[in-house]
């Protein structure tokens, strides 16, 4: 009760507008005082550190060894001015965004780090138990990596060095997630020491971590709106009521607007009475979907990670630090999947309109097809680094550090499906806010209930399928970084440096395409046993779930779906019966990167206003090989064949390269008024290189598993360009006591040389393929955008409050962002025809988080409030969505953290999130008519205890 009262006072005192957890830059001062404790001292530390920083930037600092402010690194940065997070689901959330750019550069104690062929890490696969600091950086410094328009978030981990002797911390928290109904352990250990030697002083430290999450997310959604007949088709209407139009039914033309382009992100008129051309006549449509999907998604995840840290000084002007550090990743996830088609004309029952527009709510559609899927992708990862170290102080002026590091990383994944149909009696399906979906019972069947969707006998098994990939990096990368003060009162110190990247990519992949079902497998005489296509046949298949979205939704809670455990554990008895040849991983592409850069900075300083001019010139030569593989022939033009059955491929492989070179400019002014009140303001230039995949020049075609009339196809540009960005800060910030602040902050980014999606539609004959056109979308330097905004902050804690009420503060923060983004508009030829602005994606126009803490002496109490307007996510598929974007709806999450030191060495914690257990929705266009998902995610809960001696 009493920490209760605490937290309702705490709240009362929240303001509108506020700070968030701060900042920090330089390694070299973490060593004065590394081991922070309590609230309110890593935010004063971190305070202090933003203050005296010539960039733009805020950090959070670890309240002590294995304790950031939240359950992951993702889950802290939310509580940063101008961060926002996306990507919720499986346990976490996985995408950060700096002022609604997701284009954030990843380093690792400054040094680059990634994940197999991509280009940066995902924070989430870094254990918070690892972390000391985090910096996210706004503005950049000539000195600093260029790459990353939206900003730089370096993680620091812990040396040994950082503290004054050995040094042994324990960390363990049970995590129990309340969809999954599992409790997981999260376990860490530290152990530090340093010894003073004739030699130099040596130290080693050895961090390791283990966590593993039992998830359960789910998901019900209405599919695209598309438009359909009324139920009254004008005469010589090729037709009939209710029937979908597609533009490419024979005698059918849809002017202006194709159907697999939408025109615009907004789609269809949707008033009453709206008409489209068809064979040139204006002719009534209605708006309606074509399916309704709900999955329910389960897995586990485990992540393991390993620090190796030795230090050596020989004296005080050198040191010399080797570091070893291992992430591996493990993720078994299951989708049981439930698809219903809802346009069927032949059999069309009632149906109810939207007041005032031709956009259908509900409707029931009599002999719906549906089909069920178990789903199983197995995915592991393992990099490795290993880092040496070397600083030396050469002169009292001269201060040279240079570092040698090494990565490797691969990804390999492995994914198995098989699906299951069957023709259901009736489907009832509502379109509104929250979508849901039943099945009706056939009165005319007694002692048969067709509604009942665990039964297996409603399913026959339809399609299998296998695939996988290989992902591989590896880089090694040389810097030098050399600090020169040259003892003069204006110009008083001069950086240079250079960074020399030599980066592998290459990506391999396997494909099995099967889209004949096991019944048109027997039809043709390659199965002779029917029942070898019936589920009940196998002991295992069955998987039924239950209590789907918990009573959020309206909708099927219980369905039958094969079992994709079952399935990929049994996958070559499977494929024996589908007459599939395991296929070999292919090699796609081969890239080679190589970045050199240079840089010169020079600080300055005049009575109050000091500042930094820098230079950086990047170099990048880029060689690129990409493999083809198309069906041996023989003589007769027959298919040839291995041994085994597998066929045998002519591989081909083309080439191409390309040098890149970009010069790049930075000022930062620091200008204090007083002591408590200063002024900041800053110009950047920074870049994005293009994504390796999305240089493969190679295409890859889908074909139509949904039966809408296309297939998809996907390929890169090698002739991409880096996008570049001009970025323009300018801050006034006050510092008016412990941990308390208060700062506002204007900004700019204006973008040049976006990478957009072009498609055009293709004809190509692939063999076992039901589609022959095919919309293929390819990556182009096609777009500019423009992104501005303001940060405001305020952080108190106010000192010598009466009695109980001592130990209150409160940090918050809010964002504001406008954005526009000019798409190129184009024809099935992929030709230009116009442009549309837009909002940029993934920027909301406003967001803020407000945290309500409480501290004593031996306990402190947080809870925290994130919250953000709705953002354009991305375009739904090309091929039939109306209107074409999706829009994330306002997210929320309220959070609580708390810790009580029961000795000296040991401090017990709870932790909560999502503790109002929101629902996450998706609507097309930003509509209320066009609903898409909703997605219901784990509250979670996590119990644990830090001990250290």
């Amino acid at each position: 009760m009493f920490k209760r009262s605490v937290l309702s006072s705490s709240i009362a005192l929240v303001v509108a507008l506020g700070s968030t957890q701060v900042a920090a830059q330089d390694d070299e001062m973490l060593l004065e005082e590394v081991v922070v404790t309590g609230i309110r001292a890593s935010l004063d530390k971190a305070q202090d550190i933003k203050r005296d920083s010539m960039q733009v930037m805020d950090a959070i600092v670890a309240e002590d060894i294995g304790k950031l402010p939240d359950n992951n690194v993702v889950e802290s940065l939310q509580r940063v001015s101008g961060v926002q997070v996306t990507d919720r689901g499986a346990g976490e959330a996985s995408t950060v965004t700096i002022r609604g750019l997701n284009d954030v550069s990843t380093t690792l104690n400054g040094r680059t780090i990634f994940t197999a062929s991509g280009r940066a890490q995902a924070l989430a696969d870094i254990p918070s138990t690892l972390v000391n600091q985090v910096d996210v950086i706004k503005s950049r410094s000539a000195s600093q990596y260029e790459n990353g328009i939206a900003g730089q978030i370096n993680v620091h981990t812990f040396r040994p060095f950082d503290f004054d002797g050995p040094r042994v911390q324990l960390n363990a928290r049970a995590i129990y997630q309340d969809q999954s109904e599992e409790t997981d352990p999260n376990l860490s250990g530290l152990f530090s020491s340093l010894w003073e030697t004739g030699a130099g002083d040596f130290g080693a430290l050895v961090n390791l971590s283990y966590a593993s999450t039992s998830y359960r997310d789910q998901n019900v959604q209405a599919g695209a709106q598309v438009p359909y007949m009324t139920e009254n088709p004008p005469a010589g209407s090729p037709f009939a009521p209710l029937e979908r139009i597609r533009p490419e039914d024979p005698g059918n033309v849809v002017a202006e607007s194709p159907i697999w382009q939408t025109g615009t992100q907004n789609g269809l008129p949707i008033a009453a009475g709206s008409t489209m051309l068809i064979n040139g006549t204006p002719t009534e449509y209605y708006l309606a979907r074509d399916a309704v999907i709900q999955s329910d998604f389960t897995g586990e995840r485990e992540r393991q990670a390993a620090n190796v840290v030795l230090q050596f000084a020989p004296n005080d002007s050198s040191e010399y630090t080797f570091e070893a550090l291992y992430n591996g990743y493990h993720n078994e996830s299951f989708n049981n999947l439930l698809f219903a088609f809802v346009d069927w004309h032949g059999d069309a029952g009632d149906f109810e309109l939207y007041e005032g527009t031709n956009v259908i709510k509900s409707r029931t559609v009599g002999n719906p097809y549906t089909f069920g899927s178990g789903d199983i992708t197995d995915q592991s990862t393992d990099s490795f680094m290993y880092a040496l170290t070397g600083e030396w102080d050469f002169t009292d002026r001269l201060h040279v550090k240079s570092d040698l590091a090494y990565q490797d990383s691969e990804f390999e994944t492995e994914f198995t499906a098989q699906r299951v149909e069957g023709v259901q009696h009736q489907v009832m399906a509502d379109f509104d806010d929250v979508a849901g979906f039943t099945f009706g019972d056939n009165p005319a069947t007694a002692g048969v209930d067709e509604s009942d969707m665990t039964s297996p006998q409603r399913w026959t098994m339809a399609q299998f399928f296998d695939s996988g990939a290989r992902n591989e990096g590896s880089a090694v990368t040389f810097t030098t970084d050399a600090d020169y003060a040259t003892g003069w009162d204006f110009l008083h110190t001069i950086d240079f440096g250079i960074r020399y990247d030599d980066r592998d990519a290459s990506e391999l992949s396997r494909d099995n395409p099967q889209n004949t079902t096991c019944t048109n497998l027997v039809n043709e005489g390659r199965i002779d046993d029917i029942s070898l296509c019936r589920p009940e046949t196998y002991d295992g298949m069955a998987h039924i779930n239950s209590g789907f979205m918990d009573g959020e939704a309206d909708t099927t809670t219980s369905w039958y779906a094969p079992n994709g455990h079952y399935v990929a554990a049994n996958k070559e008895a499977f494929m024996d019966l589908y007459q599939l040849t395991p296929q070999a991983l292919r090699r796609t592409f081969d890239i080679n990167e190589q970045n050199t850069a240079l840089y010169v900075t020079g600080q300055f300083s005049v009575g109050n206003l000091e500042g930094e001019l820098g230079f950086r010139s990047v170099n990048v030569q880029t060689d690129m090989s990409f493999y083809e593989y198309t069906q041996a022939l023989d003589d007769e033009g027959n298919p040839k064949v291995n041994a085994d059955g597998s066929p045998i491929l002519n591989q081909s492989m083309s080439s191409a390269s390309k040098d890149t070179t970009e010069f790049l400019t930075d000022l930062s002014l620091r200008y204090n008024i007083t002591d408590e009140l200063l002024v900041r303001a800053s110009y950047g230039e920074t870049l994005r290189m293009p994504n390796f995949i999305d240089l493969n020049a190679n295409i890859t075609y889908f074909d139509d598993v949904s039966n809408i009339g296309y297939g998809t196809a996907s390929g890169g540009n090698p002739d991409l360009k880096p996008t570049t960005s001009q970025n323009y800060d300018l801050s006034l910030e006050y510092y008016f006591g412990e941990a308390s602040s208060a700062y506002i902050t204007l900004f700019r980014r204006d973008i040049e040389n976006l990478v957009v999606s072009f498609r055009n539609r293709v004809q190509a004959d692939i063999p076992g393929f039901n589609a022959d056109t095919f919309t293929l979308s390819q990556p182009d330097n096609a777009s500019e955008g423009m992104l501005e905004g303001v940060e405001v902050g305020f952080s108190y804690f106010p000192d010598n409050l009466p009695g109980a009420l001592d130990g209150l503060g409160v940090t918050s923060s809010f964002t504001a962002l406008d954005s526009e983004q000019t798409n190129p508009q184009t024809n099935d030829a992929g030709e230009i025809t116009g442009y549309e602005t837009g909002p940029m994606y993934g920027v909301s126009d406003t967001s803020y988080n407000v945290t309500a803490a409480y501290e004593r002496e031996s306990f402190d109490v947080r809870l925290s409030y994130v919250w953000r307007d709705n953002f354009l996510y991305g375009d739904d598929a090309a091929s039939f969505a109306n209107p074409l974007s999706i829009y994330h709806d306002a997210e929320e999450s309220l959070d609580m953290q708390v810790s009580y030191d029961v000795t000296d060495g040991l401090t017990l914690t709870f932790d909560a999130t999502n503790l109002t257990g929101e629902l996450y929705k998706t609507s097309y266009g930003d509509s209320q008519y066009h609903s898409s998902q909703t997605y219901l995610y784990s509250t979670t809960y996590a119990l644990g205890a830090r001990y250290s001696f």
